[in-house]
């Protein structure tokens, strides 16, 4: 299985959000300058390296997340083109904060190879957004798409529900602006209060700023409503695009593609064969014989430390598995057939009965693939974990 993705981390934002616990540092000035240039230094030096020993030969789509990768300014044009050194992706994602993003720099994106743009709007009501510590305004929000769309780019606009103070009313007007500004991709989170961050210790002096599991499962149907009546299709739990707008990158990760991961914190996931191309570039000597694929994480800004796991066999078949029940197409017949063969048909089969009769799943009576019902997104976790139980012997 060659490298399909490439994801590449950019650890900077002006501010940290209050609800975000991503592996992030706020930095500003001549602070951003001063670690940036070395950071990108690092960052480029193993670009090279991995491109030298032919890891990028069949990447199809690059990421460049963070953090808030717009922070880089003219620098982050600089990077696409560096990275089209090694590769010619037919999809080029570049995440985007509203506040680092406008006119000038979307052209510059453009120009540099970039083909897609992901803004992180989450709201389009002020006092929401100035509740999660978002440092941009709705009209930043919509200009910000509208520089994107006007030069070219594929644009995606992330929305977030479940914010301290929101209703359905100020939910129905996000999606109204959603819809007006007119994207080609809308994705739709439910807010979770990850512990540590600002927003959870605001959360345990009032609990009222917890979210409502009830009132979240209400707004994530209401967005899958208003947005296929907007021309929308659903083909992933949080992810709805117009037609030819489907985020190629995201879909790699949910359907067992390789895919590389350059920057601190960075996830990478390759099937172990794979791996011994470059594997001393994770100071490894060789990959572990037992597995079938690795994961592993860059845990600092030298890409001298990496957290490593093992995956055998039955686990990459659970996982490829429980990973299909978030799209809609679901767990194909050949992926289905692969897995009875892995894993054993009657282990399969009973999971897959007891998804039917729980109403999570289906079977496509057209081309017999096993796809996520509406319950089966709303009870993730039950759904999931059937499909994950399959790791086990």
């Amino acid at each position: 299985m060659p490298i399909e993705a490439l994801y590449i981390h950019i650890p900077f934002c002006h501010a940290k959000c209050s609800y975000c616990d991503f592996d992030s540092r706020a930095c500003n000035g001549i602070s951003l300058e001063r670690a940036a240039s070395v950071y990108l230094d690092r960052l480029c030096n193993r670009l090279d390296s991995f491109g030298a020993a032919g890891a990028f030969a069949h990447v199809a789509t690059v990421y460049i997340g963070g953090g808030t990768p717009t922070v880089l300014g003219s620098r982050l044009p600089w990077l696409v083109k560096r990275v089209r050194e090694w590769c010619d992706p037919v999809e080029f994602t570049v995440e985007a904060n509203p506040e680092s993003f406008d006119a000038p720099l979307a052209g510059e994106l453009a120009c540099s190879g970039v083909t897609r743009v992901s803004i992180g709007v989450q709201s389009f009501v002020d006092d929401e957004l100035r509740a999660i510590g978002r440092l941009h305004d709705t009209p930043s929000a919509r200009a910000a798409i509208e520089a994107a769309l006007s030069s070219g780019l594929d644009t995606s606009c992330d929305l977030m529900c479940g914010l301290p103070g929101q209703t359905l009313a100020s939910w129905n007007h996000s999606l109204d602006v959603a819809i007006a500004c007119a994207p080609g991709h809308v994705s739709v989170y439910p807010l979770t209060i990850e512990e540590g961050t600002p927003l959870a210790r605001r959360a345990e002096a009032d609990p009222t700023l917890d979210p409502d599991e009830d009132f979240q499962a209400e707004c994530m149907e209401l967005a899958g409503d208003r947005l296929l009546h907007a021309g929308f299709e659903r083909y992933e739990v949080a992810s709805y695009a117009k037609p030819g707008k489907i985020c190629r990158h995201n879909c790699a990760y949910w359907t067992g593609a390789s895919y590389l991961g350059i920057g601190r914190s960075a996830a990478s996931m390759v099937a172990a064969d794979e791996l011994r191309m470059f594997a001393n570039l994770f100071g490894m000597s060789e990959s572990d014989g037992g597995a079938a694929r690795i994961r592993l994480v860059q845990k600092d800004d030298e890409a001298t430390r990496f957290e490593l796991e093992c995956l055998g066999a039955r686990e990459a078949m659970a996982e490829d598995l429980m990973l299909a029940m978030r799209m809609t197409a679901g767990a194909p017949v050949t992926l289905l057939e692969q897995a009875r063969d892995v894993i054993g048909k009657v282990r399969v089969d009973e999971a897959i009965a007891r998804a039917l009769h729980q109403g999570l799943a289906a079977i496509d009576s057209v081309t017999g693939a096993l796809q996520p019902t509406e319950r089966g997104w709303l009870l993730g976790n039950e759904l999931y974990g059937l499909m994950w139980d399959l790791a086990s012997s």
